[in-house]
């Protein structure tokens, strides 16, 4: 019995045979007819047959070639006639459904405008909105009474939102919306909560990509929600029955800034749910166009069969049962284009939904999902479509639907390397290599809009983790030991598809550089994505604040364009055509040296400051606002000068690092035997005081051997991502076809790209996208290292425990903590092998090279240092001190300031107190970089090697104590005095005390005796008021009868503050005693009388074990806490001035204490003192430097 229609694996009769034959003009031509019928061969009618889903014998015996034409007469004869459906116009049922079109013929469910509250403006056609108000809500123009139906919303923002259905009784108001009253109900993943009148816990947390699926079940009353097609479980039931007409609205609220893209149907559902309808029918040509790309894709099938790799007798079999494909391909696939277009250009409204659903699935079918990816087979598919002028109404929805799988696709374990948006960043960069659809798109009204979806990630939540990173290991755990290699496998994977994704974003980037836009003046290569960075720059302003305006970039996209110009600027462009046309006015070393990394002479255009650009407008200066400096420091021509200097010019010559000289920086050199093995084994590196940040990213190498001055740097760079390492050279970047090389002698528009813009835009980039990354990745470590001394504590108590109770209670705590700890270690995790690869970490350190060098030759022209924007030397401080903290270290600390960032030292010791920084918060960010750093012994040694820091640091510290900055000068200055006061023992302390610092702190005090009385008097001031709030805070707790922890955390801060303060007091009574007992009396008298008010405080106003209690912190003991900590330093002073007293006959400390009208006081104070527990005390300090070394 014959089949009724043909399958691959059967075998019915049939031949195909090819004639040549001889046209009267004598040219050879090939014509496919049927020739014979034979067992186990396929005539040409009987493979059309199975091309196009027909029965056995529907084709009749073809007496003419096999071309366009015939194809198109069995498509409008037998295949309509055996698919009647596809011709006939079938309306959906929409018994349940109730719309109010505002326009009928176009039919779109949409967001009804007369019911929106407050300020809902629609982004872009027909569902992307936005929240321009302080909370908007609005319902849809349809509403359903009757079945099951649902609507999906994209999340361009992840903050407060609720999301569902209400119906059109519920008001809205400017504080009430969706899910605040009867008959409405909605979702809030930012609070995780589900609403109806009130807030239940509900759901996950969402995040910017996510797309949830609102769900209602009339026939169960019930209403659930979906996130990524994940269930989340009913979140409503025994809802409310309805009436025709007067149903559940789709309906949604939003605070502002917040933006989502609602999909009632217009487009295919990302996620469909099983039973569940779409609000909005499908178009009627839905059918037809899948039907045919069907067809579409069995022609393409027969190309696989020839292909196929089988045993030699299996292959000749299989290759007679179907027509050649090569004689079949053209005339089937332009017969079925044409149908399908001709159709589509007569329905015009559909071409939104098949061009992102059915057309959208049949590239991505023929292109593949995963490698190898089948270039050669997507060519042919758009040489046929192409070919026909109304398909690019198709291939403009193609890019939305690659934009909108980007912003979506989620990272999958198993899906990597290849996951996550790599494949719809592959189809784009291969459809955009012909410049026809790259201008096509370019002219397209949402080019930017676009854009910013191909160059977006999908990040993900806390269960989204959990899947991707299943075992967690840190260091010091009791975790199975096999969870280090399983977290160590799987977050190498996640690196890696975290790189794929980022060399197809860069190859997508260097096409658009490529691009020469088809317009007058001619415009250079690089043009299109100046115009598109520029306008992100500007779309951005305000990104950074806590409350960003409405209309930012998705943060993911900044991020994205800071790596791809950190990548571009660090390793090179590799394309010489892109290097040619961007390279800025330094040293030509070819196109694969990165711009941060050529050394030598180096050249900026101040233009880039002075000149007042649309993006730059409200940007803040260095000397203040651009309007006020242009008023009163006017540019005069500067603004086309070229900045030039040599490469370590600003740093001392015995200790210059350059790219050039025979020592290299950092970013460029090899690494010691002990950082390769942190590469290797990076989860058994512990940095001091980390307590197990989390788990590091192995890179596949540990050395870099980089000799950026004459060689490759991007070849020399073993680790840095690259497609070199695949064998498959589809894989690798490829120009545009028909690139036009243009001379750059022609006649065209002067606005080009230069490197010097690519680094000034990376770094507004990385202080509008990666700083607020970086602040997270602090605030995760910092839970970290208190989660996981809680649960070592808690297992320090279940082992000591016996009670039941308790240890049910311990256990139940302990899970808690276990929890936290794992969730941080997912989330440091993440960030690292997302923002902190290896070759990032040296982009990054160049980069703070060359700021800081351009800032200190800058810093001596005075008309431009202060047009400089703010956000240089923000993100400068920033990104060194990222680096700093990096754990495992990108190098080890005796190296990371001497290798490449001495100038670092010499800017921030020469400009925390400059004058012509008008932002005292700047002022302030450089002397908390001092603050920071002079606390460990390896940088402290740097400041000691600066010439600039020993001349000018000593001095600008005593002027910078002031109301403002009086913390952390205090802390500096104790660093440098560590080793010297009572109750300090000298053991040990030779090696992190500043000898040096401390000799030019007693110059500087003696030398500028006006500026050193200033600094005593603020110092007398401030000790004074800090007892004065430690005494107020105290009486509040003993007064309350309990201890708060906010009240608690303030005594403890002020406490160590007026500690440190006295410290500071009690090396200068030892290094400047004749400050005290020279001259007039006021400061002994002032001294006395101060450390009379402190003893007074401590001793008789406070109850000893209130003043105990208060001091600690939770999980502190009193070793660390103790009224000995300031008691010690007024002990020193008083026997510092004593032994100044016994060698002169100068002022008297005792004369002076014996003068004063508080005798018994004194007595007192003097006897608490000889009777304190000073062992107990000294003892804690050993314990303390101990854990510290």
């Amino acid at each position: 019995m014959a089949d009724d229609g043909l399958r691959l694996g059967g075998i019915p009769s049939g031949l195909a045979v090819v004639l040549n034959c001889e046209d009267k003009e004598g040219s050879g031509k090939s014509h496919l007819v049927s020739y014979c019928e034979g067992f186990g061969d396929q005539s040409v009618e009987r493979t059309l047959e199975h091309i196009f889903g027909l029965p056995y014998r529907t084709v009749n015996q073809l007496n003419f070639p096999v071309d366009t034409s015939a194809v198109r007469l069995i498509i409008k004869n037998e295949f309509y006639e055996h698919h009647p459906e596809l011709r006939t116009v079938v309306s959906r049922n929409d018994d349940g459904v109730s719309t109010s079109y505002e326009d009928s013929q176009l039919r779109i469910v949409e967001l009804d405008k007369c019911s929106i509250c407050g300020d809902i403006r629609i982004v872009k056609k027909p569902s992307l909105v936005e929240s321009h108000a302080l909370f908007s809500s609005a319902r849809a123009n349809a509403c359903v009474w009757k079945g099951k139906w649902m609507y999906e919303v994209t999340l361009e923002t992840s903050g407060v939102q609720q999301i569902g259905w209400a119906t059109v009784v519920c008001p809205f108001t400017d504080h009430k919306g969706v899910g605040d009253a009867d008959d409405s109900y909605a979702y809030d993943g930012k609070r995780v909560r589900k609403w109806n009148k009130k807030a239940e816990t509900y759901g996950q947390s969402w995040v910017v990509g996510d797309v949830i699926g609102c769900c209602i079940d009339l026939d169960s009353d019930e209403i659930s929600f979906y996130r990524n097609g994940i269930s989340l479980g009913v979140a409503f039931s025994g809802i409310r029955k309805m009436v025709p007409g007067l149903g559940y609205h789709p309906a949604i609220s939003l605070s502002q800034g917040e933006r989502c893209e609602l999909n009632f149907g217009g487009v295919p559902f990302k996620y469909p749910v099983k039973e569940f309808l779409p609000i909005q029918a499908p178009p009627p040509l839905e059918a037809l166009a899948s039907s045919l790309l069907g067809c579409f894709s069995r022609l393409l099938q027969l190309q696989c069969v020839e292909k196929a790799e089988t045993k030699t007798v299996a292959k000749l079999g299989r290759l007679k049962r179907f027509a050649p494909f090569e004689e079949l391909w053209r005339p089937v696939s332009e017969g079925i284009c044409e149908e399908l277009l001709s159709v589509l250009n007569y329905e015009s409204g559909s071409g939104e939904y098949i061009g992102r659903g059915p057309f959208f699935s049949f590239l991505m079918e023929v292109f593949r999902v995963h490698p190898p990816l089948d270039y050669s087979t997507l060519d042919r598919v758009l040489d046929s479509i192409l070919g026909f002028d109304v398909s690019k109404v198709l291939f403009e929805h193609v890019f939305e639907a690659l934009s909108s799988g980007c912003k979506t696709a989620p990272l999958v374990l198993t899906e990597c390397p290849y996951s996550g948006s790599y494949s719809y960043l592959a189809m784009a960069c291969h459809l955009l290599r012909r410049e026809e659809l790259m201008t096509l798109w370019w002219m397209s009204s949402d080019f930017e809009f676009l854009f910013e979806g191909l160059l977006s990630r999908k990040g993900p939540n806390k269960q989204d983790l959990q899947y991707l990173i299943p075992s967690v290991w840190w260091p010091g755990s009791c975790e199975d030991l096999s969870n280090e290699n399983s977290m160590a496998l799987t977050t190498t994977a996640l690196s890696e598809a975290v790189n794929m994704i980022e060399e197809k974003q860069r190859d997508l980037c260097r096409l658009v550089m490529q691009f020469i836009p088809p317009v007058a003046p001619l415009q250079l290569p690089g043009s299109v994505f100046r115009t598109f960075l520029q306008n992100i720059l500007l779309k951005n302003r305000g990104a950074e604040h806590n409350m960003p305006p409405a209309g930012v970039s998705n943060n993911s996209v900044l991020v994205s364009l800071f790596t791809i110009i950190l990548h571009f600027l660090s390793e090179g462009f590799a394309e010489r055509d892109i290097y040619g046309w961007i390279k800025g006015s330094g040293v030509d070393s070819g196109a694969h040296v990165g711009f941060l990394h050529r050394g030598g002479q180096q050249a900026f255009p101040a233009g880039l400051f002075l000149k007042n650009d649309p993006h730059r407008v409200d940007i803040p200066r260095l000397g203040g606002s651009y309007d006020h400096l242009s008023k009163c420091n006017p540019v005069n021509g500067e603004e086309e000068e070229t900045i030039r200097w040599e490469e370590g010019c600003m740093d001392d010559g015995e200790t210059r690092v350059t790219h050039l000289s025979g020592q290299k920086p950092c970013c460029c050199s090899s690494y010691d035997a002990e950082l390769s093995n942190f590469s290797k084994y990076p989860v058994r590196y512990l940095a001091k005081g980390s307590r197990g940040s989390g788990y590091s990213i192995p890179d596949r190498s540990a050395h870099v051997t980089a000799e950026c001055s004459a060689s490759n740097l991007s070849d020399e760079m073993a680790d840095k991502p690259s497609t070199s390492d695949h064998s498959d050279p589809e894989l690798a970047f490829r120009p545009m076809q028909l690139l036009r090389i243009l001379p750059s002698t022609s006649a065209m528009s002067s606005a080009s790209l230069k490197e010097e813009e690519l680094l000034d835009a990376m770094l507004l980039l990385y202080h509008l996208g990666l700083a607020p990354h970086f602040k997270q990745v602090s605030s995760f470590m910092s839970r970290q290292s208190q989660s996981i001394s809680l649960l070592e504590e808690s297992d320090r108590q279940l082992r000591d425990s016996i009670y039941g109770d308790q240890v049910k209670r311990l256990k139940e705590a302990r899970n808690v903590y276990r929890e936290e700890v794992m969730d941080c270690v997912r989330h440091c995790a993440w960030y690292r092998l997302y923002l902190f690869s290896c070759w990032k970490q040296r982009g990054m350190y160049a980069t703070c090279m060359w700021i800081v060098q351009l800032l200190l030759v800058l810093s001596k022209v005075d008309t431009i240092f202060i047009y400089v924007p703010e956000f240089y030397l923000e993100t400068l401080v920033d990104c060194f001190h990222v680096l700093r903290k990096s754990d495992p270290p990108f190098v080890p600390a005796t190296i990371f300031i001497k290798q490449g960032l001495a100038s670092f030292v010499t800017f921030v010791v020469t400009h925390f107190n400059d004058p012509r920084i008008s932002s005292a918060e700047l002022r302030d960010l450089l002397l908390q970089s001092i603050s920071v750093l002079v606390q460990e012994r390896e940088f402290l040694a740097a400041f000691e090697c600066n010439e600039a820091a020993r001349q000018r640091m000593p001095k600008a510290l005593l002027s910078a104590f002031d109301n403002r900055s009086w913390i952390p000068v205090t802390n500096i200055l104790l660093r440098l005095c560590k080793g010297s006061g009572f109750g300090i023992s000298n053991r040990g302390e030779s090696s992190s005390s500043s000898l040096l610092f401390q000799q030019l702190l007693r110059e500087a005090c003696i030398s500028e005796g006006e500026l050193f009385s200033a600094f005593l008097n603020r110092l007398f001031n401030t000790l004074s008021w800090a007892m004065t709030e430690f005494s107020v805070s105290i009486r509040e707790m003993q007064e309350n009868y309990k201890l708060m922890e906010i009240q608690q955390r303030k005594c403890s801060v002020i406490f160590d503050l007026s500690c440190n303060l006295a410290r500071v007091l009690e090396f200068c009574t030892q290094e400047i005693p004749q400050a005290f007992v020279s001259g007039m009396d006021t400061n002994l008298r002032r001294l006395s009388e101060l450390i009379v008010f402190i003893l007074t405080h401590l001793i008789r106003a406070i109850d000893p074990e209130v003043l105990d209690q208060s001091l600690r912190r939770p999980g502190q003991s009193s070793e660390k806490l103790n009224s000995g900590m300031i008691l010690a330093p007024l002990a020193g002073i008083i026997l510092n001035l004593l032994d100044v007293s016994r060698e002169t006959d100068n002022n008297d400390i005792v004369a002076i204490f014996a003068s004063m009208d508080c005798a018994d006081t004194i007595l007192y104070g003097f006897q608490y003192l000889l009777e304190y527990n000073w062992v107990r005390y000294l003892y804690s300090l050993l314990v303390h430097f101990s854990v510290w070394r």
